[in-house]
C-alpha cells in the first residue's frame, strides 16, 4: 500500500454516508436495498456510495440470483487504519517479527556468499525477511518498468517471476499497469 493508497483511504472514509455503510455491515452482509432503507436514502445514492467503497477495497460482492450482497473487507479496514500510525516511524519492519540474530541467521540460510538466493523460503516469517533484503537496492519514489525490476531480481534468483509476484503479494511493491514502486518499509508487514 503506498501513501497515496491512505490518502484515498481516509478520503473514502471521509463521508458520514460511508461511515455508516461500513458500521452497518460490520454487523453481517447486506444488500443495497437493505442498506439504502436502514440509512433513508434512495438505491442510487448507496450504489454511488458503494462504488466508492470497492474502489478502495473495503467490502466484498457475492450476488445471489438477482441480489448482491455486500459485506465489509474487515483484513483491509484494519490494515489501511493502522497504516498511517506507521509513517514516518522508519527502522527495519521486521523487528516486530525477528530478532537480529535471526534475521542475520535467516539471510545466511538463504543466500549464497555472492548474494544469490539459494531458495525462495516457504515460512512466511523467512520470506518476509528476505524479501526485506532484496528491496534494499530499490530506490522508494521510483517507478520501475517490469523489464527493470526482472533485471534487478535476476541478479538474486532465475525465477525473477515468482520472486516479482512475492514482492507484490507480500506489499513490499506496488504494481499498476506493469510499472512497479516501492511501498513505504513501515507498510511491508501489514499484510
Amino acid at each position: 500500500m503506498q501513501i497515496n493508497k491512505i490518502v484515498e483511504f481516509h478520503k473514502a472514509l471521509g463521508d458520514l454516508t460511508r461511515v455508516r455503510i461500513i458500521a452497518l455491515l460490520q454487523q453481517g452482509p447486506l444488500h443495497g436495498q437493505a442498506i439504502a432503507g436502514k440509512l433513508g436514502l434512495k438505491p442510487p445514492t448507496i450504489t454511488h456510495h458503494m462504488a466508492k467503497l470497492r474502489e478502495i477495497g473495503l467490502i466484498k460482492e457475492r450476488r445471489d440470483k438477482n441480489t448482491i450482497y455486500f459485506s465489509l473487507n474487515e483484513k483491509i479496514l484494519k490494515s489501511s487504519a493502522l497504516a498511517i500510525l506507521s509513517i514516518g516511524k522508519g527502522g527495519e519492519n521486521m523487528e516486530m517479527f525477528v530478532t537480529e540474530e535471526e534475521r542475520t541467521s535467516i539471510l545466511n540460510n538463504f543466500f549464497t556468499g555472492n548474494g544469490k538466493l539459494k531458495n525462495i523460503p516457504a515460512q512466511r516469517k523467512k520470506k518476509l525477511v528476505v524479501l526485506a533484503h532484496i528491496v534494499k537496492g530499490l530506490e522508494f519514489g521510483k517507478v520501475y518498468p517490469e523489464k527493470d525490476i526482472n533485471e534487478y531480481l535476476k541478479h538474486f534468483h532465475e525465477d525473477y517471476a515468482t520472486l516479482r509476484r512475492e514482492l507484490i503479494m507480500c506489499q513490499y511493491m506496488y504494481r499498476e499497469n506493469n510499472q512497479y514502486e516501492m511501498n513505504p518499509p513501515e507498510l511491508w508487514w501489514l499484510r
